[in-house]
């Protein structure tokens, strides 16, 4: 039987927007797997693993970006996960016509470059690893939020367009590519998001839990980091280039 405890052994991570919420769950899964972890954020947090090494750094910029995964490799000696976790929604209300120039070049910053100028700088270093694996963290790219989050969802929309193309370009070097989509997650970011979209929608977090097919509930990041964990692994060798949904059987709404 596999040994799940070890089966990061020897390996070597990256989670961006690793502090807190999904970041902090799948840093500490990693961990527990046996993986050495570096983890980024803008600050560390009490719920930043303690087995992980901190960067701190701003990955909104190309310069920050490339700071962090710079100094990652050079921390690790190496990589063969990365989890481009980090990412940012600021409801603009009351929709569309009222989110500003610059939000929009923002949320496409935080939510689809930094994934793109933090993976580029450790391509050669995935490549050499010889079973390389990254996964990016999605959400609302498939389907139109609300107008007050247009923004996001079409950054988003652009991060699940490069993953799948990364995952044809990299698969001839082995390296696998995949998104995971979380539906309704109880993280401190997702909550305080959450308050604020459901009192402009007219209803409550918990109102909106209870639609949720898989009884009635919100999911924890740990949940979210087991699939991220999963499609890091071996066990997912041979899956590339697809969007996994863990929504409690919402299916498709993000």
């Amino acid at each position: 039987m596999k040994d799940y405890a070890n089966e990061f052994k020897g390996k070597k991570a990256l989670v961006t927007g690793g502090s807190r919420g999904i970041g902090a769950a799948t840093a500490q899964r990693l961990l527990d797997g046996g993986a050495t972890v570096v983890v980024s954020a803008r600050s560390i947090h009490e719920q930043t693993p303690p087995g992980a090494t901190f960067i701190q750094g701003e990955i909104s910029t190309l310069a920050g970006a490339t700071a962090v995964a710079e100094e990652a490799l050079k921390i690790l000696g190496g990589l063969d996960i990365l989890v481009n976790n980090a990412g940012a929604a600021t409801a603009k209300l009351p929709g569309i016509e009222r989110i500003p120039d610059d939000a929009w070049i923002e949320s496409l910053m935080i939510n689809f470059m930094s994934a793109v100028r933090v993976t580029n700088p450790l391509l050669n270093a995935l490549r050499e690893s010889g079973s390389g694996a990254i996964v990016n963290i999605s959400a609302g790219g498939l389907l139109p939020f609300h107008g007050f989050l247009a923004h996001y969802g079409a950054s988003k929309a652009a991060l699940n367009s490069y993953t799948k193309s990364l995952a044809k370009e990299l698969a001839p070097a082995g390296i696998r590519v995949n998104l995971v989509t979380p539906g309704a997650i109880i993280t401190p970011g997702g909550d305080e998001g959450r308050k604020l979209l459901t009192a402009a929608m007219g209803t409550t977090p918990e109102q909106l839990f209870s639609r949720i097919p898989l009884n009635g509930r919100a999911g924890t990041a740990e949940e979210m980091a087991e699939m991220i964990a999963f499609l890091a692994s071996d066990r997912a060798s041979y899956i590339t280039g697809h969007n996994h949904f863990v929504t409690g059987g919402q299916g498709e709404l993000a």
